[in-house]
């Protein structure tokens, strides 16, 4: 039995770094789908005013945030790095936070289905306990590093260190309901896309 039973069809979109997972969730956003991304919520409540930054400031002090007012992100990715209980610490702070609110834009969607975004969904039971079905974006982990390199400028190593520490790409498939192939141009996102939201609208009837 689910931990917490959705308010609409919620599908779990995942997928490693540089693997497409935002292509893939803008598209189906275009389809009708309401997209909630952890990420972009990470992003709200860490910005200037952002509900998490009077905590941040209480448990890591002044230092942790950028003069802006707004987390400072390399200042706090230096502590994360060097102190494994700093980054136990954050996400004690960030990801009740997180899953508080995109619980509560999931339960206000009124389409026919959500597409909750979540790049490290394999690991989280709490969040695969909210979903029904889970949809991975994969490419080859050659084609991931190219990205990561080409968007963020980091080293082939940097890019490689960052997939390193997420869950590998055959434990990702392994618990895929639905797998989209981005290993190619974009173009070829799209037809997949449409075809799981015929198959997503069908469930969402039934569920």
């Amino acid at each position: 039995m689910r931990e917490h039973q959705a308010v609409t069809f919620i599908v779990g979109l995942t997928g490693g770094i540089g693997s497409g997972k935002s292509a893939a969730a803008d598209l189906f956003g275009e389809l009708g789908a309401t997209v909630v991304d952890t990420d972009a919520i990470a992003r709200e409540l860490t910005a200037p005013g952002g509900a998490a930054i009077d905590a941040i400031r209480a448990v890591f002090g002044v230092d942790a945030i950028a003069p802006n007012g707004a987390l400072d992100r390399v200042a706090m990715r230096r502590k994360v790095f060097a102190d494994a209980q700093a980054k136990v610490r954050l996400e004690g702070i960030l990801h009740p936070m997180i899953r508080a609110e995109a619980d509560r834009r999931s339960a206000a969607s009124r389409a026919p289905y959500v597409v909750l975004v979540v790049p490290l969904l394999v690991e989280s039971r709490s969040y695969r306990s909210r979903v029904q079905r889970v949809a991975v974006v994969d490419c080859p982990e050659e084609v991931q590093v190219a990205r990561v390199m080409s968007r963020s400028g980091l080293s082939a190593e940097e890019a490689r260190a960052i997939m390193a520490a997420q869950v590998g790409r055959a434990q990702r498939l392994a618990v895929a309901d639905d797998v989209i192939d981005n290993g190619g141009e974009l173009a070829a996102l799209r037809p997949q896309v449409d075809a799981l939201h015929r198959q997503y609208l069908e469930m969402a009837a039934v569920s």
